[in-house]
């Protein structure tokens, strides 16, 4: 093959896989497959119609969002659900997200207050259930949801920082998709407007002290239950 062929053959090779990638992220996500489910790429490669190459790029990148794992001699697997899974992602996510707040609130500028005022009006104003999505949050509400959370930590200026919080929200996300629904004894708009008033006030110990409450409700309402169970939404 010659240079000008390989040229021309890879930005084709890279929308396949970012066809393949985004097919199977949404699958997973949707809950097309359960929990320790097996994702058998010469399966996948058939079904898509593309080469066992681009469907084990496609493959590589849900693993390392935390949508799969790589299993040793076992080829890949949706995560298999578990509370001791739930319980290691939360501490890490209790453990890092303060900090980082911390950081944000000490370092943000004028322009990431602005963008945490919009990000939280945004939230407010999202529906969190649509009759057609049934018990679950909306998937517009999730969106804003995530960006409230990650523009709250943006002001970091850490893009080192906000990649981890990217993987483990992702990776949180899917455990709520099997087990969230509705628990109304959770005042989750007040935490979230507690949680822009302290950051725009400049109180970083008010905000990581209030974050990591929200944090750590989930994981005691998540002990114990399985993945048809509702669990608490952080």
């Amino acid at each position: 093959m010659t240079e000008t062929a390989h040229a021309s053959a890879s930005p084709g090779k890279q929308m396949l896989s970012e066809r393949v990638y985004a097919q199977l992220r949404d699958a997973i996500m949707r809950g097309d497959y359960a929990p320790g489910d097996a994702l058998k790429p010469q399966d996948l490669a058939r079904e898509q119609g593309v080469s066992l190459a681009v469907v084990r790029e496609a493959l590589v990148r849900v693993v390392g969002e935390g949508l799969a794992d790589r299993l040793p001699n076992r080829g890949f697997a949706v995560p298999a659900f578990s509370d001791r899974r739930w319980q290691e992602l939360t501490e890490a996510r209790r453990t890092i997200e303060p900090v980082v707040l911390r950081m944000s609130v000490e370092r943000g500028d004028v322009d990431w207050e602005a963008r945490v005022r919009a990000a939280h009006h945004r939230l407010t104003r999202t529906p969190a259930y649509v009759p057609e999505e049934g018990e679950y949050y909306s998937a517009a509400w999730a969106e804003a949801h995530r960006v409230f959370h990650r523009t709250l930590l943006e002001g970091c200026g850490n893009p080192v920082l906000l990649e981890t919080f990217d993987r483990m929200w992702t990776a949180g996300e899917l455990a709520r998709r099997w087990s969230a629904q509705r628990n109304p004894d959770r005042d989750g708009a007040g935490e979230h407007r507690r949680l822009e008033e302290a950051a725009l006030a400049r109180d970083a110990d008010t905000a990581a002290e209030v974050l990591t409450r929200h944090l750590t409700r989930p994981a005691t309402g998540q002990a114990g239950r399985t993945h048809h169970e509702p669990a608490q939404r952080d």
